[in-house]
């Protein structure tokens, strides 16, 4: 969408807008009422923008964006003889896209895109060279420890709010759509997969509609066993559907494509995703939405501290969000061209499913349910060991389960989707050891895609 010329000064501001308002989820209200919060500039009314949204507007020369976890944003500042031109679309190919059509191609590096950060909104100033940089307004800031150390009752107040979301969002699609869970049997996509069925039942809908879709390749995955043995313990046997792949289909090289992005972790899930989301558009052309765990591990701070050197227990327990945002926006590690911890990973979920025509939906990361998760008391729960607070996401979630569907869930030690779907030693034959190689590999794209 290209918006009228805005005046200003001796030349022309021009803007881009290539993001599709049908992309966002919102749960709570219009397209044309969250763009006038955006617009507003008021942290406070954009915190009440339920879903999944990436939302761009202007006024004159002053542009602000906004999106939450769940979507992209990113932006581009060409420059045209008549003043600067702004592009704004969910992925890099699409500005390069956009570029070669304006006939100013060569002003482009994918270096040169900026990712609009998760939980800001963020101001531009269209007035031409030099151009100022973006302001930034925190929209999301969650509270602290202010829950109790009971348990139970931080079990039953997080899954309640994740209830609530999977409610709202059923409420956003048609009653006879069929739903898919992009499903490993562990904590976060069994949670959603009880979750959901339990509110088709509420409502008295069939559970039919509901299928758990489990990844494995070459006839051999743990998290098919682990599947089985969860549905079976929560008497849902009937919604589990193994997705098997052969290893010849999968392409770390397609991941990198796909995420535009080199991080080994991610371009990993994504090789997975990608082989997912494609057996299942072949075997169901028409199928829609899909939902999964992805921000459970996030908020619940259920990452192996150990294997990362930049981390420690007191870092990851004294930083708001750290998994979800990263070091944050003024420090000097953040990236502009990524943004930070899942406001950057989370394109591992949401580009597979968007390359196969899926319309997604990761509840875990939504504000609402991060918020409870930032209320956890973690540091008196945990006294600052690694053990205790890498138990403490099954706990909490089977609580919070058992107490609002009846069901008691179990709980298996946290597997990477990636390391599940696949055999040790196919998976260490399949990826590079380096980080570089997959930095070469997004360079090699871009360049021969110029």
């Amino acid at each position: 969408m290209t918006t009228n010329p805005q005046p200003h000064a001796s030349y022309i501001s021009r803007i881009e807008n290539l993001m599709d308002p049908a992309g966002n989820i919102l749960l709570n209200m219009s397209y044309a009422e969250a763009e006038q919060r955006v617009l507003s500039n008021d942290a406070s009314a954009v915190r009440q923008i339920e879903g999944q949204f990436a939302i761009c507007v202007h006024s004159g020369k002053t542009v602000r964006l906004a999106r939450s976890i769940g979507r992209p944003m990113r932006y581009f500042l060409a420059k045209k003889i008549d003043g600067p031109c702004l592009i704004v679309a969910e992925r890099m190919e699409e500005i390069r896209e956009k570029l070669i059509e304006l006939g100013i191609a060569d002003q482009f590096h994918p270096s040169y895109t900026r990712m609009v950060p998760a939980h800001f909104i963020v101001e531009l100033q269209l007035i031409g060279c030099p151009d100022p940089n973006p302001q930034y307004t925190r929209y999301f800031a969650p509270q602290r420890n202010r829950l109790s150390t009971d348990l139970d009752s931080i079990g039953s107040q997080y899954v309640s709010q994740l209830m609530l979301q999977c409610k709202n969002w059923l409420d956003h699609i048609p009653d006879d759509a069929p739903i898919g869970v992009l499903f490993s049997g562990g904590v976060d996509s069994g949670a959603v997969l009880v979750v959901l069925n339990h509110l088709l039942l509420t409502r008295g809908q069939a559970p039919t509609r509901l299928k758990a879709f489990t990844l494995q390749i070459d006839g051999n995955s743990e998290d098919a066993t682990q599947a089985h043995q969860f549905v079976k313990a929560c008497g849902l046997e009937m919604l589990l559907e193994i997705i098997d792949v052969s290893s010849d289909k999968l392409s770390w090289q397609e991941a990198v494509q796909t995420i535009e992005d080199y991080k080994p972790l991610d371009v990993e899930s994504a090789t997975m995703a990608l082989a997912l989301c494609r057996a299942i558009r072949e075997r169901y052309p028409d199928w829609r939405y899909l939902v999964d765990g992805d921000g459970g591990d996030e908020n619940m701070k259920d990452y192996p501290i150990e294997e990362n050197s930049e981390l420690t227990i007191r870092s990851v327990l004294n930083n708001t969000m750290l998994y979800q945002e990263g070091w944050g926006v003024h420090a000097i590690k953040h990236s502009l061209v990524y943004s930070g911890g899942q406001s950057r990973g989370h394109i591992r979920t949401w580009a597979p499913a968007a390359k196969f025509g899926f319309s997604g939906f990761s509840p875990f990361a939504l504000p609402s349910v991060i918020e409870i998760a930032e209320g956890i008391p973690f540091i008196e729960l945990t006294d600052w060991d690694h053990g205790r607070l890498y138990a403490l996401k099954g706990e909490i979630v089977r609580r919070g389960i058992l107490a609002l569907t009846g069901i008691d869930m179990p709980t298996f030690e946290k597997r990477r989707f990636q390391h599940g779907a696949i055999e040790k030693s196919k998976f260490d034959a399949m990826f590079p050891k380096q980080e570089s190689q997959y930095r070469e590999a997004l360079r090699e794209h871009f360049s021969k895609s110029s």
